[in-house]
């Protein structure tokens, strides 16, 4: 099980990442790009009504092939990551008699994009270069909880039958929106509405381009090594 759970990860992560990575190159990169001139004029409008020398600013890939580069392994840790989170929970619900194919890996991928996607981001919307942002480690610590919540809400929903398992699992899918993320703090650059808007957009499409294809590839290859008995 583990050899199948490992290669199915690494095949879906590595194909997954791929094609996340040229839907970014094509519609993410224009946009941070456009979004860091905002940034850089109004570090610029900061220094001259304030004084001083500009604030140093940490390391970070330097556009073209650098920032490519580093873009494209971090999405391959991701997606590998992400790949054995999924064939893990794929062959724990096999224990359990739910068998897996690419059909069910889209379903399986659908919920995966709702858990580390579509869930945090109703509170924390992806983010442009200099826009105001809360504390990091308040929204590091709503995103691992909103996930856990549906994560653990739709796996009630669908494993667990009963209005009482069903019930418990609504409600932990609405707990963190009830509480609420932690809102952005002090003034960020003036980013044009319209190019954060189309930020979330490609980035919410991407986001369910790569769960797709981990999902399906996934469902496909563990299916296929579990018949081989790989």
């Amino acid at each position: 099980m583990f050899q199948r759970v490992f290669l199915t990860a690494l095949v879906a992560g590595l194909i997954a990442a791929v094609a996340v990575f040229a839907a970014q190159r094509i519609k993410i990169f224009p946009l941070i790009e456009r979004a860091e001139i905002y940034e850089a004029q109004a570090e610029k409008a900061h220094v001259h009504e304030h004084g001083g020398a500009p604030e140093a600013t940490e390391w970070e890939p330097a556009p073209g092939f650098e920032r490519a580069a580093y873009t494209l392994l971090a999405d391959i840790v991701a997606g590998v990551g992400f790949a054995l989170l999924l064939a893990g929970g794929v062959a724990l619900a096999g224990q359990h008699g739910y068998r897996t194919d690419a059909r069910r890996g889209l379903l399986w991928g659908i919920a995966g994009f709702a858990v580390f996607t579509l869930a945090p981001s109703l509170g924390l919307a992806p983010e442009l270069p200099g826009m105001a942002a809360a504390d990091l480690v308040q929204r590091q610590v709503w995103w691992i909880a909103t996930a856990l919540c549906t994560a653990l809400g739709l796996g009630l929903i669908v494993f667990r039958p009963g209005v009482v398992y069903r019930a418990a699992g609504v409600a932990l899918l609405l707990a963190p929106h009830i509480v609420g993320a932690p809102e952005g703090a002090g003034q960020g650059a003036p980013v044009p509405p319209e190019l954060a808007a189309r930020f979330v957009v490609a980035s919410l499409a991407i986001a369910a381009l790569f769960w797709l294809v981990l999902g399906a590839v996934g469902g496909w290859l563990y299916h296929r090594l579990e018949h081989r008995g790989g």
